[in-house]
């Protein structure tokens, strides 16, 4: 939807269990030699600026980034997320906040490969501007850029539509973040339809979707749908921050759903969520979920209030 701007939630408790857990899908890929590629749905503008504009307005990032910013000690995931952030920040002011895009960026490597989608014009026009003015930054702080050109790519275009003429990779490696703002009820269908018929043209990939969890039907039937679809495992990830409003507005929880997730993600889980819920939790409905099955049949859970 064109009325939709991820800066009014950059930053927030929902950016902060996206990214931590796409910093280590990325990591996992990056243990072995072969390159993959990295494909965005809806990559958004790629950096916000925290204190102008959009982020401003609510200062979402208070209810995530913020809290962790100078916490004396985290645990090695969220440190490793946190500090990406302040490598984009080396005043040690919190000012700027990366994106999925520039999070891939920094961790992908010169054989890997980055094909990002986003519809809206003006987002899509700062993706491509950030990536230059990232480029400038690195180049500032006397850190060479690598080299982006073909790997790199920024298509102005539906990312529902555009992921299919890119599966499979040519590596046969890939990670695909499914991440649409959820403004209009087929958003929940299109991810479901996206991922089957990725699945059917790549099958062992790495397919990561984010969520809202909302007062809507559709947002609770869609975790149980992709449970059904026809990947080796899948593993679900939930926080919440605070009960649920009395009317039900205000987004308190999210969750990522990954399908053929890596070994290596569930234990990490397990240790880094009741962290986050300790730091990001407002009141008794904090809390956190950790799922994890092969095809319909749940195979572990666990919830801390």
């Amino acid at each position: 939807m064109l009325s939709y701007r991820h800066a009014f939630h950059a930053g927030n408790h929902a950016d902060v269990l996206k990214h931590a857990v796409l910093i280590q899908l990325l990591r996992y890929l990056g243990q072995k030699d072969a390159p993959y590629m990295y494909i965005d749905t809806h990559a958004g503008a790629g950096v916000y600026a925290l204190d102008s504009g959009y982020a401003a307005k609510n200062a979402e990032y208070e209810t995530g980034i913020a809290r962790l910013w100078n916490r004396e000690k985290l645990s090695e995931p969220l440190e490793q997320y946190r500090q990406l952030i302040k490598e984009l920040n080396p005043s040690g002011q919190l000012r700027y906040y990366p994106g999925s895009p520039y999070i891939a960026d920094k961790i992908a490597r010169e054989s890997d490969r980055l094909r990002l989608f986003e519809l809206h014009p003006a987002d899509g026009k700062l993706l491509q501007e950030n990536f230059r003015k990232l480029e400038a930054h690195e180049a500032a702080q006397g850190r060479p850029a690598p080299s982006r050109g073909k790997r790199v790519m920024v298509y102005k275009e539906d990312g529902f539509n555009g992921l299919k003429a890119l599966l499979p990779p040519p590596s046969r490696r890939g990670l695909v973040l499914v991440d649409p703002p959820y403004e209009v009820k087929n958003d929940y269908r299109r991810v479901l339809d996206t991922i089957e018929d990725a699945l059917q043209r790549f099958a062992t990939g790495i397919y990561a979707v984010w969520y809202p969890i909302l007062q809507r039907t559709e947002s609770h039937q869609m975790q149980e749908r992709l449970k059904r679809l026809n990947a080796h495992s899948w593993l679900d990830v939930t926080l919440s921050i605070s009960a649920p409003l009395p009317d039900g507005f205000g987004l308190h929880s999210s969750g990522m759903f990954i399908l053929n997730p890596p070994w290596t993600l569930e234990p990490m889980l397990r240790t880094m969520m009741p962290e986050l819920v300790q730091i990001l939790g407002v009141d008794q409905g904090a809390g956190f979920t950790v799922k994890s099955g092969e095809s319909n049949s749940s195979q572990s859970s666990r919830k801390r209030g």
